[in-house]
Order: C-alpha cells, then structure tokens, then sequence
C-alpha cells in the first residue's frame, strides 16, 4: 500500500502509544535515544484506517529524522482523537468454589459497565475470558477510543514476571492498566521501578507462602500430626491390600478389589495413587526397599 505525502499528517493526529515514545499529537516519534525517529511507530500510524496495513510510514524530511526531538504544538484540529474513553473490567478467580461477588461488587462500584469474569488457575496458560478483555480493548483502541482495562487487585492478573508482560504488552498496545485495590492500587506503568519491583515482590509472596506451609506439615508430621483431609484407608485395607501385592496384581487392580469403610467416600474404591502412597509407607516404616510399580498391566 503506497504512502501519500501528506499521510504524515494523519498520524501525527494521534499520540503515539507507544511508552517508550508517546509523542504528543503534532510531533514526530521519537527514539529512545531522544532523536527523531526515522519512522512512525506501528502502534502509532496503524491507528490511521488506511495505513493499518502499511509495513512502515517513513517520518517526512521537513521533522529532521535524526536530530534532537522537541515537542511541537497540538495542531488545531487535534482533539485528543475521539475523547472517548472506555474502561473494561476483568475479575477472576482460582476454584469454581471461590466467589467473584467481592471483585465484581468493587468494580461496578467503580463504575465499570462491561466484565468479563472466569473461574481459572492463574497457572493456565491460556485464560479464555482475559483474551476476549484484550481483544475488545485491541478494537476500542484502534477505533481511536482511550481504554483501560480495570481489576480489582494485581493478583487476579498474576504474579512476578507473567503479571510485568502482561502489563507491558497493554501498555504497547495503548491499552491502560488500572488496580482498584492491593499493593498496586492506582494506574502503573510497567516500565517503572516501583511497578517492576512490587510486581517481583508479588511472585515471591507466592513462593513464601508455599515454602511455610511445606515447612508447616513437616512439623506437624514430626510431633505425629496427619496432614490433609480425612485418611480413607485403614489396617484392615493395608492388610488385604498387602495380600493382594503378594499375587503380583497392579494397582488398578489392588484399588478396584478394595473399599472405603468410612467417611464421605465409603463404599467406593480408593485411587492407585493412595494405594501406592499406603505400601510405599508401610515399606518405608519396615526398612524396605519400596518396589517400582505400574498403573495398570502391559
């Protein structure tokens, strides 16, 4: 697609939103180095519906590309783009049997009219309702709109480094990141050290946590303490689960000729893997040698 001489003109009718840029509506790009660029950003002239397509838009030789950037003045028609501005909500949370009614109360108190929500692990890879977020956000902003993507804490974004890419990938693409409540409360830019550093803190939290609660159970297991809910396995079960070994059978097969006797699992059969944590136990505490075992037959 060919590039007119006065197309220049268009793109300097945005602000670049591009953080280590944003060049003022009226002025060219600039480098991070503080000279003129000798071209506009992409994130900058694909704002313009007919250069969205373009592979680059050369900066005119009339701005100098190459020399010191100084900031000139808005021009007149320039206002702001649409003036617009658009605020998406996004709340999730870990477990189906965790609530969102805290989140969502605090962001339409903020007065946020369209949420998107999911019940996933912060762990997944890919959160379904968080790419819709982005997406529209993507759509609003090169529609010339100002949006910014809303949460109720950083947490319910991620932790560490995956919260800092994110973050830093909405900030190139123009798109605002906004905390309502938490360490992070108020708008940050991603780039910044106080950002960089809580957002680091925040994944270390994670690691903390987990490193007492291991510490924790190890105690507990010291002064004889069972650990997680209630056992489902008994004398009697380890008995004939010990006979069946014997006849060489696999632990599918050992769990599908045991049963519960109590709790809320009575009458089902217990899992391989609580049958093989039962004898690997009890060789542990007898001194021998815990065996290799299989699921299921070859």
């Amino acid at each position: 697609m060919g590039v007119s001489d006065d197309d220049f003109l268009r793109v300097e009718a945005h602000d670049c939103p591009m953080s280590s840029c944003a060049a003022p509506a009226g002025s060219p790009c600039r480098t991070g180095k503080g000279k003129v660029a000798i071209g506009y950003h992409t994130a900058r002239f694909r704002l313009v519906p007919s250069l969205a397509k373009s592979l680059t838009v050369a900066t005119p030789a009339l701005r100098c590309p190459g020399t010191v950037w100084t900031e000139l003045p808005r021009p007149a028609a320039a206002s702001d783009e649409t003036g617009a501005h658009v605020r998406l909500g996004y709340a999730r949370a870990s477990t189906v049997r965790q609530s969102l009614d805290t989140q969502l109360d605090s962001l339409r108190a903020a007065g946020i009219g369209r949420i998107f929500s999911e019940k996933i692990s912060t762990r997944a890879l890919v959160r379904p309702e968080l790419d819709r977020a982005v997406a529209l956000a993507r759509e609003i902003r090169a529609s010339g709109a100002a949006v910014t993507l809303v949460v109720h804490e950083h947490k319910r974004l991620g932790r560490g480094i995956e919260l800092a890419a994110l973050a830093e990938q909405l900030k190139a693409a123009g798109i605002g990141l906004e905390f309502l409540t938490g360490e992070l409360q108020g708008s940050h830019d991603p780039s910044g050290l106080v950002f960089t550093v809580l957002a680091a803190l925040s994944g270390m939290e994670r690691e903390y946590i987990r490193d007492r609660t291991l510490e924790g159970h190890e105690s507990a297991r010291g002064r004889g303490k069972s650990i997680g809910g209630v056992t489902v396995v008994d004398e009697t079960m380890l008995a004939m689960a010990l006979h069946l070994r014997a006849s060489d059978l696999s632990l599918r097969d050992i769990a599908a000729r045991l049963v519960i006797t109590s709790g809320k699992k009575k009458g089902q059969h217990p899992s391989p893997a609580t049958v093989m944590r039962l004898l690997r136990e009890h060789d542990r505490a007898k001194g021998h040698v815990p065996a290799t075992w299989t699921v299921g037959r070859t």
